[in-house]
């Protein structure tokens, strides 16, 4: 993922929590009126099942937003690995403010949660093997940035982070330019400074891609005997990524064929938001 300093970081959850809550409380949360002004509370966070904690800035964000006086403990890090029934953390604050903030709150917190989960299990899988996680695109609209980053929390890696930041050649792009040569010289004119990697889908193509100068290859849907062929056959200063049919059952023996990275969707996209629950006691 991009190296976002503090204050680029900061911006992008602000922005995340300002959406949600614009949809959320709109105009104000008319049944929180029922709630006296003065009222405070005392609120706990309750994570029901095991879990890997992600989301901690926005989950901030979000109550900072909605009264700057509210007040978080915390008693786990992002990162950390949460058993079930475990006290994440503790607010006290406007009861007002806590309630209406709480299912933001708890949104991203879920999500994001759901998704550095996803990515330790897959982690765990190769965590002997040099090969390297990567995530996709295939992210939730508009929270791109959150979700690589709960894969990174999660233990695996990013992969490009939009259409922008690296350079990706797939078949139509082939159509469109005319040839492999071709496109590399448009790209290497245009865009120097972009690393250049080829979706294939044969060996056949690896060789023309490789024989083009591109050092970066990108085996879609290859079995594992094709995987294992391509390996061998590759040349020492070229990577090679699997993508494809990428599961839980199936990480692990992609691996073991001795590709660089594995990239898998469903890091984002198939993942259960984690059972959260917040009780509140007024004071």
């Amino acid at each position: 993922m991009h190296q976002f300093n503090t204050e680029q970081f900061n911006e992008i959850i602000a922005l995340d929590v300002r959406l949600a809550l614009t949809e959320d409380v709109g105009t104000g949360d008319v049944t929180a009126e029922l709630i006296p002004e003065a009222q405070r509370c005392h609120a706990r966070l309750l994570c029901r099942e095991p879990a890997v904690l992600c989301g901690r800035p926005w989950f901030d964000a979000v109550f900072a937003a909605m009264d700057d006086s509210i007040a978080i403990t915390w008693h786990y890090q992002d990162g950390d690995r949460i058993e079930a029934d475990s006290l994440l953390c503790e607010l006290r604050g406007p009861a007002r403010a806590i309630i209406t903030g709480e299912r933001c709150a708890l949104n991203f917190l879920q999500t994001l949660s759901g998704t550095a989960t996803l990515a330790s299990r897959y982690a765990d899988q190769v965590v002997d093997l040099a090969t390297i996680l990567l995530d996709t695109r295939k992210t939730l609209p508009g929270l791109r940035f959150a979700q690589k980053y709960a894969v990174k929390t999660g233990g695996c890696n990013n992969h490009r982070f939009g259409l922008y930041d690296a350079i990706l050649i797939k078949e139509n792009h082939l159509i469109a330019a005319g040839s492999i040569e071709k496109a590399m010289i448009l790209l290497e004119k245009t865009h120097p400074e972009l690393s250049i990697e080829m979706e294939i889908e044969s060996l056949d193509e690896m060789d023309s891609a490789i024989s083009a100068g591109i050092k970066r290859l990108l085996l879609d849907n290859f079995s594992i005997d094709q995987l294992k062929a391509a390996v061998a056959r590759k040349p020492s200063d070229v990577k090679l990524e699997s993508s494809g049919n990428v599961d839980l059952d199936t990480v692990r023996d992609i691996a073991l064929t001795g590709v660089d990275y594995i990239s898998i969707g469903g890091l984002t996209k198939h993942l259960n938001a984690i059972d959260l629950s917040m009780r509140l006691v007024l004071e």
